[in-house]
């Protein structure tokens, strides 16, 4: 038997995994809205439908994805007559780390999703926790892009400051421990529907990818973004925040990521929160220990 098909074996889907997939699911994420009627921005792709179509359909694996950590499969999902271009990592190819419960970083995948559509930032691409071919794990819409545009390429360039200053808040507040530059995508997206298939290619977007090792509850930020550190954020960013402080223990947002995370996990994510409401400013880089990934890109 092979190390490949060794470390990755069929497993069924837990109770609990069947109970996060029709949580993430039963959220409208292609546009959230608070207790008081304040509803976040469409999300460019993350449509009702789309999720639907991820959750539901057969995934079709096509192959490895070389230089990943973790064991992540390209994939296609058939779903009616459609064919949706995906990133499957199943939970028995996740590699243990000594710092994350083994297991669940297909879930923080999803929620990334969860909060990054609360917020209404549709800065993650289109996740749901399923069961697949190899077993239960994270299936991410695939963005087409070009692999040698990314961080590095976009900072000098006042056009992307936007995204990217959602991006470094939305790092602070997931607590990411490897926002490296080439997890920065920048790809055309093109609508999604059942009835009608793919649309036409729409305006390009920023997009952020690989989260798994995210969410712990001790601070973890290593991010090579820390350009805006200090500086004020801007009162659109606050009252955003705001928006996702009150709905994360709002129906069906709270039900969703206490499914998906831990106690002390949302707990931390809370006090985050409060922690940049409270400062009005861009985090800062702690000093005496590492605050950017290695690899940086």
């Amino acid at each position: 038997m092979t190390r490949h098909t060794a470390s990755i074996r069929l497993a069924a889907m837990t109770e609990n995994d069947k109970t996060i997939e029709q949580q993430v699911r039963s959220v409208d994420h292609s546009r959230v809205q608070d207790q008081d009627g304040r509803s976040g921005r469409p999300a460019p792709t993350a449509a009702a439908e789309i999720i639907s179509a991820l959750a539901e359909g057969r995934i079709e694996e096509k192959g490895l994805l070389p230089y990943s950590s973790n064991y992540t499969f390209l994939a296609t999902v058939h779903h009616q007559q459609h064919e949706i271009p995906a990133v499957y990592k199943p939970r028995r190819g996740e590699n243990p780390l000594w710092d994350f419960p083994a297991g669940t970083l297909c879930q923080r995948e999803t929620a990334a999703f969860v909060v990054s559509e609360a917020l209404g930032w549709s800065l993650v691409p289109p996740t749901v926790l399923r069961d697949g071919p190899r077993g239960p794990g994270s299936i991410q819409f695939f963005i087409e892009c070009d692999p040698e545009f990314h961080y590095f390429n976009m900072r000098e360039d006042a056009r992307y400051a936007p995204a990217l200053r959602r991006l470094t808040l939305f790092d602070f507040l997931i607590n990411n421990a490897d926002r490296k530059a080439g997890h920065c995508l920048y790809g055309y997206h093109r609508r999604f529907t059942v009835a009608g298939g793919w649309g036409e290619p729409a305006h390009a977007h920023m997009w952020a990818i690989d989260h798994g090792i995210c969410f712990h509850h001790q601070y973890k930020l290593r991010t090579v973004i820390w350009e805006f550190a200090g500086e004020p954020i801007e009162e659109e960013l606050l009252a955003d925040l705001q928006s996702l402080q009150r709905l994360i223990d709002t129906e069906p947002i709270h039900s969703t990521l206490d499914l998906l995370l831990s106690v002390p996990e949302l707990d931390a994510l809370r006090r985050r929160i409060r922690e940049l409401l409270a400062d009005r400013h861009y985090p800062l880089p702690p000093a005496h220990q590492r605050n950017y990934p290695w690899p940086p890109i």
